[in-house]
């Protein structure tokens, strides 16, 4: 029994040792996206990434992955996975074991111990203070991303577990474009049931219009050779 716990232990920390954090897949995902170069992207030679409009990266792609839109957190973040601001005039962030082209090496980077002790004493506390002041806004003390708050033996199924999230996103929405796709058949039959009732009596009108002008001999209206040649 002990030698087989044993081998779970070990299966798990290989696991979670091999599954880069959640926090690392999702920044790699957001620099490699070329629709978003504009946004955040590589610098010239893939050693490291600029966010260069912090305003909209805040605002328009974090809370498509973290949850929040809170730029500084982000920093915080990327800070205490190692990553280096290796430039004054725009936020462009480094790490030795962060490249384009090689997302294998997001394995070798790990949170820094002495800021991850900190970091649970300090959730510790706001999880105390949350219980008697109550829940904060996302820009408050408790503005802390889904990696943050996992912990080192649940790093392996946070990938699993973004992943279903999104999944189920991407559901709902599929259900949103079904829906509005039935809305806008229905309408358009309505259209068309409506151009047919119109252009029914419109129809009828120049028929008759039409059987009017027939010369008519003894009462009896004559057929032309053009309504010989519709008929036929």
């Amino acid at each position: 029994m002990m030698e087989g716990d044993h081998c779970e232990k070990g299966l798990l920390e290989y696991v979670r040792k091999s599954t880069p954090p959640p926090f690392l897949l999702k920044t790699y995902m957001l620099v490699e996206d070329r629709a978003t170069d504009g946004v955040i992207s590589w610098n010239s030679d893939g050693t490291a990434f600029v966010v260069w409009q912090p305003a909209e990266f805040a605002r328009d792609l974090l809370p498509t992955l973290f949850k929040h839109s809170n730029f500084s957190s982000f920093v915080r973040q990327l800070n205490t996975y190692g990553f280096r601001k290796v430039a004054t005039s725009r936020w462009e962030f480094c790490n030795d074991m962060f490249r384009r082209g090689e997302r294998e090496l997001l394995c070798k980077i790990r949170r820094r111990k002495a800021w991850a002790n900190k970091h649970q004493q300090q959730q510790q506390q706001q999880q105390k203070q949350t219980v008697i002041a109550g829940p904060t806004d996302q820009n408050g003390v408790q503005d802390l991303d889904e990696d943050q708050r996992s912990s080192s033996s649940t790093s392996s199924s946070s990938g699993y577990s973004s992943l279903v999230d999104e999944n189920k996103r991407l559901k709902k929405e599929n259900g949103v474009l079904c829906s509005e796709l039935t809305i806008m058949k229905n309408k358009c039959k309505e259209l068309l049931d409506l151009v047919a009732l119109y252009a029914g009596p419109e129809k009828e009108e120049e028929e008759e219009e039409e059987d009017q002008r027939r010369p008519m001999l003894f009462g009896v209206r004559l057929e032309v050779q053009g309504d010989r040649e519709r008929k036929s």
